[in-house]
């Protein structure tokens, strides 16, 4: 029992930090990029978890004893959902005044060459 200890232990902190690192954001990862940092921990089985945990990541405690859960719950962006964001709505705003502009210009466009072939129609001689 004590045997498999010996390698379940290590592996399991395999394991764990190499979902650490994948999970890490790359901005957070310290020294190396996360690219390297998997090769470490997954080449050098026991050294390279440990060094992972120790110094390739940006480790903060939770302020307020929060968890980080709970502190990106608070802190989501103001606008859950595109017809609540006015800057949102105000594209949409521009984009119908474009088209209905372009429509605008499209009706003007056929309106004229109903016209002309009106013209034409009644005055066979103006070809």
């Amino acid at each position: 029992m004590l045997r498999a200890l010996i390698y379940l232990l290590p592996l399991a902190l395999t394991i764990f930090a190499f979902i650490d690192c994948l999970n890490t954001p790359e901005d957070e990862a310290k020294h190396l990029p996360k690219i390297a940092w998997v090769f470490i921990i997954l080449l050098f089985w026991i050294v390279g978890p440990i060094v992972w945990l120790a110094a390739g990541k940006v480790r903060r405690p939770p302020t307020g004893g929060r968890t980080p859960s709970e502190w990106h719950r608070s802190h989501r962006q103001e606008w859950v959902a595109p017809d609540d964001n006015p800057d949102f709505l105000k594209s949409l705003k521009e984009e119908n005044k474009k088209d209905e502009a372009l429509l605008k210009d499209w009706e003007a466009d056929l309106r004229r060459r109903e016209e002309e072939l009106k013209r034409r129609e009644n005055d066979p001689d103006a070809s």
